[in-house]
């Protein structure tokens, strides 16, 4: 199977947003008190280093591209950009939703300049993560 540059580039960006949440699920996983919540997020968290185990051997059998291992140092930061980004873009396109289907033009005004500063926001996350490092742009 050949990718194109920009599905390989896609699938880079899932495969961090998969770790992101594999971490998070880890993490939230030893903060439970309730053993059946405990277990949950455990199991969501194996589910999850599975997804990233598939799309890295997608990754692998067509190009050699692998995620850029980080040291201990900035892995925090990194899975903290990750989730503010994916958070930002996420919010930004349920704005646009949300923008299409009100009436009121005054309104679409205000969530319309809100979307804005979501984006902007998320520029600014992105270019912090591609000046230290943490997301590259083939």
């Amino acid at each position: 199977m050949q990718l194109s540059q920009k599905e390989k580039m896609l699938l880079e960006d899932l495969k961090s947003h998969e770790q992101m949440f594999a971490q998070k699920c880890s993490e939230f996983a030893n903060q439970a008190q309730d053993p059946q919540l405990k277990q949950l997020f455990q199991n969501m968290a194996q589910h999850e280093q599975q997804h990233v185990q598939k799309i890295d051997q997608s990754l692998s059998q067509t190009s050699g591209i692998s995620g850029q291992p980080q040291g201990m140092t900035g892995q925090k930061d990194s899975m903290l950009c990750h989730d503010m980004l994916s958070t930002e873009k996420y919010l930004s396109g349920a704005y646009n939703t949300v923008i299409f289907e009100i009436q009121d033009t005054s309104l679409r005004q205000d969530l319309n300049s809100i979307q804005s500063e979501k984006q902007r926001q998320g520029e600014e996350i992105f270019r912090y993560m591609q000046n230290k490092g943490m997301y590259t742009v083939h």
